[in-house]
């Protein structure tokens, strides 16, 4: 979804600085910085993080800049610097106007653009902090509650899907030695998961059936906020 969005969006209201789009700037050893707005808050895609600063950058980016002029930009790029010797090691520039996220509302509809390799960094690196700016991007654009939440300890994959006269909510444990990196060693036990479903409109709940276990749970309404 999210790079159906930065395509449409760079293709409209980025404009490459470079002849070639197509080119790709190596990070080097750079990050991004967090920017807060003019009343001091912080953008919603930086929730969990206020307290970062600034995080590791990916390996490639496509230089752009919003035609929009004063446009509030969460994340902006520190530019790379020397890796070795260690008393070398510290940005040379603390401070740049250079996007690293753009986050837009327009009309009804928000749009997140990264311009640089987010996700596949996050898959090789799985650094916490990218993980947590990818979910908060999806939140923000999405702009609704979810149609499920899930609380507990491990990694859960979660599906839904609704028939006619039901909504499945499909649980499946990924926490194992190797999780996210090819095969599964060994399964481990996670323990009670709380979920928490929103109805389709016009819909009223009659029971909550554990598909597997064969057993009807004991469920509570809550009142839409």
């Amino acid at each position: 979804m999210l790079r159906l969005l930065a395509a449409i969006l760079f293709a409209g209201a980025l404009r490459s600085q470079t002849s070639a789009p197509e080119t790709k700037d190596p990070l080097g050893r750079s990050s991004a910085r967090f920017e807060n707005e003019q009343t001091g808050e912080y953008h919603p895609l930086l929730a969990g993080l206020e307290d970062a600063g600034r995080i590791i950058n990916g390996v490639h980016r496509i230089p752009a800049q919003p035609r929009e002029r004063g446009l509030y930009m969460p994340l902006t790029l520190i530019p790379s610097y020397p890796d070795l010797p260690m008393e070398k090691v510290f940005p040379r520039v603390p401070k740049t106007d250079i996007p690293a996220v753009t986050a837009r509302q327009i009309g009804k509809g928000r749009v997140v653009f990264f311009p640089w390799d987010i996700d596949r960094t996050f898959w090789e690196v799985l650094s916490v902090d990218h993980g947590k700016l990818l979910r908060n991007a999806v939140v923000w654009a999405t702009n609704e509650e979810p149609v499920v939440r899930v609380q507990g300890a491990g990694l859960i994959e979660v599906t839904v899907w609704t028939q006619k006269q039901s909504l499945t909510v499909h649980l499946v444990n990924l926490s194992n030695p190797m999780m996210m990196k090819g095969p599964v060693r060994e399964t481990v036990p996670i323990g009670p998961q709380r979920v928490r479903l929103r109805l389709p409109s016009g819909k009223m709940l009659a029971g909550v059936k554990l598909l597997v276990g064969g057993t009807y749970l004991i469920f509570q309404k809550l009142r839409a906020p």
